[in-house]
């Protein structure tokens, strides 16, 4: 069942994601050459908690953690660690916060240091895709709208989208429905709603869709190894149009 969102329901999803935000701005300034993934888990626990939220991927099917950090080949739910980033490591953060019953989700992927271009341009057309994503969820419009728009942006520049893992609906529960590929057939699927609320999450690859669940049980790469960026923001749809939520 698709839940809409009253106005109010919508600004407590807000200041959660405004706590999301304000996690991901920290780590970033902490995103170093020689920083473990787990000190930056850590950190964003200590801040999610001073605020009054609670992490809401920590305990979610058994994981152990605030963040899902993923670097280079992985894809998402990457496992804080020892493991220290390094020069050129593409660096991808994903964090989830409840608050006021309300939950908020975002993710970025950061190039470290100094990137080949090909890694530069992997970063930038994942990030431009979320946007045009984005641009297409309007009243009346279709869902698969969304997600032809993210996956022709991805394909036309040479990548490829992730097709085992898709972005969801989110408002009590951090995955409700419906879900949402990132690609499909434009003026197909549900018709779209004022107060309907989605955390769109582009995967993309540097080379082909397919993808693997490493033996911890959580961490997905890709099958050929080639690196990986994923971006996410959560959105409602408004009688103005999108908003997103997990921004400044």
């Amino acid at each position: 069942m698709i839940y809409l969102k009253s106005r109010d329901e919508i600004a407590r999803m807000r200041e959660a994601n405004h706590l999301v935000v304000e996690v991901l701005a920290k780590v970033r300034e902490r995103l170093k050459p020689g920083v473990t993934t787990l000190e930056l888990d850590r950190m964003a626990e200590e801040i999610i908690l001073a605020k009054g939220g609670k992490p809401a991927f920590k305990g979610y099917r058994g994981y152990a953690h605030t963040l899902c950090i993923s670097i280079n080949e992985e894809v998402v739910h990457g496992i804080p660690s020892s493991r220290r980033i390094q020069e050129g490591d593409i660096v991808s953060i994903d964090c989830g916060v409840l608050k006021n019953g309300f939950y908020g989700d975002h993710a970025w992927s950061f190039g470290i240091g100094q990137m080949s271009p090909e890694d530069e341009g992997l970063l930038k057309i994942g990030e431009e895709s979320l946007y045009k994503g984005i641009e297409k969820m309007e009243l009346d419009g279709r869902l698969f709208d969304i997600s032809a728009a993210i996956q022709y942006c991805v394909e036309s520049h040479g990548f490829s989208v992730v097709r085992d893992f898709v972005g969801h609906g989110i408002g009590r529960e951090l995955h409700e429905e419906p879900q949402v590929p990132n690609f499909g057939k434009a003026g197909t699927g549900i018709r779209l709603k004022e107060g309907l609320v989605l955390a769109l999450e582009p995967m993309v690859n540097a080379g082909g869709v397919e993808v693997e669940t490493l033996q911890d049980g959580w961490t997905v790469v890709t099958r050929d190894r080639k690196k990986s960026v994923h971006f996410e923001h959560s959105v409602a749809l408004t009688k103005n149009g999108p908003e997103i939520l997990s921004k400044d």
